[in-house]
């Protein structure tokens, strides 16, 4: 039976998003996947290699999309303003995609041209918002390294709901990129 008109390795990663973001990457299953799809699970097999070759995808797709979120918000910003505009903008992207931007963590396979790409010009935004601090070069690999640490960090840990204390969550994150802000103005004197 030849596969479904409409069905394509697009569409089932758009609802695979969705699946991922209602019910957390680590249940994504391809049966959610099939009957979000309305396919049968070997019908859906006609389309995709299995459960590895979606989460690829997804992991491309979300790098794409925080990518535009990211670069949208730091367009015509620099230094604070454009660490901070980012930051939010990372922020704000974890937590209404919250399986897409989990499954954006994962670096990409060595021969995975498509994924390379699309990290990399994830990297070259967050490099645009570093060079805005004089940080280039190796310094930049460190400092983006940090800075995707510590937005990933914070983020999954609100995520979990790892942040009971009364205090205001809003309040502590802008404390860390302020504290980011502060170590990058230093950085290269630092190193």
């Amino acid at each position: 039976m030849p596969p479904r008109p409409g069905l394509n390795r697009l569409r089932i990663t758009a609802e695979a998003a969705a699946v991922a973001d209602e019910n957390g990457l680590e249940r994504l299953t391809l049966a959610a996947v099939a009957k979000r799809c309305g396919v049968s699970l070997p019908g859906l097999y006609k389309h995709v290699e299995g459960l590895d070759a979606v989460k690829r995808d997804l992991a491309v797709q979300a790098v794409r999309e925080l990518t535009a979120t990211m670069a949208m918000a730091a367009a015509g910003l620099a230094g604070r303003d454009a660490l901070h505009a980012v930051a939010d903008a990372y922020r704000a992207f974890a937590a209404t995609r919250p399986g897409l931007a989990a499954a954006g963590v994962a670096a990409p396979a060595p021969d995975d041209t498509e994924h390379a790409e699309a990290g990399a010009a994830a990297v070259t935004v967050l490099a645009s918002v570093l060079k805005g601090y004089g940080i280039e070069g190796a310094d930049a690999v460190d400092a983006v390294r940090a800075l995707r640490a510590a937005l990933h960090g914070f983020t999954s840990l609100e995520a979990a709901g790892g942040f009971g204390l009364a205090q205001s969550v809003d309040t502590s994150f802008a404390r860390l990129v302020d504290g980011l802000d502060a170590a990058f103005q230093r950085w290269t004197a630092v190193s």
